[in-house]
């Protein structure tokens, strides 16, 4: 296989695993009741904090300057923080807890009522992003969890599972970022 069919191999997985989504009605509708949530959430005074590791760290900061900044009109900047995007935050957790802590630490001491967290795990699996999603239900926070593969773990944790039922890593992450920008543009409108 030459790369022109290489690149055209990986548009069409990409292509498959969204289409597969779209055409269970279930995800659909669990990206609709997580954009009411996280919009009901705003309006009350609430903020979004959103995290995950490598490219889903990525997706968070991106999902976090979506809201605050704007998506796709202008409107009133929407409290949104990625707790990934703090480096001493996250080393000092890491460095005096462990890294399993370096977001539970962040949630601990900002969540608040009327808050939502966002997860974000490709396998579902990361300690870190389970022991925060933990800590958020400890404190009452609505949980929204984007994951991959089966759902693992964050899957059966979160008060609203999003599942890209892929085990291509990258082709979760592309999908998670139609996800985000689909949740973006539902909460855009209703705010």
């Amino acid at each position: 296989m030459d790369a022109v069919d290489k690149v055209k191999e990986i548009f069409k997985e990409s292509i498959r695993v969204k289409t597969e989504f779209l055409g269970n009605t279930e995800g659909v509708a669990v990206i609709v009741k997580a954009a009411g949530v996280i919009s009901d959430c705003l309006k009350k005074g609430g903020k979004v904090m959103v995290f995950g590791n490598g490219g889903s760290a990525a997706d968070s900061q991106h999902m976090a300057a979506e809201l605050m900044v704007r998506f796709e009109k202008d409107r009133k900047a929407l409290p949104c923080i990625a707790l990934n995007a703090n480096t001493s935050n996250i080393t000092a957790a890491a460095n005096d807890y462990a890294f399993e802590k370096i977001f539970s630490r962040q949630i601990d001491a900002l969540a608040r009522p009327n808050d939502v967290v966002v997860a974000i795990s490709t396998s579902g699996n990361s300690p870190n992003i389970l022991d925060a999603v933990r800590t958020a239900q400890e404190k009452g926070i609505t949980v929204i969890g984007l994951t991959g593969r089966s759902g693992g773990k964050l899957s059966r944790l979160s008060d609203i599972p999003v599942i890209v039922r892929e085990n291509n890593t990258a082709r979760v992450q592309e999908t998670h970022i139609l996800i985000i920008h689909a949740l973006c543009k539902l909460v855009e409108e209703a705010i």
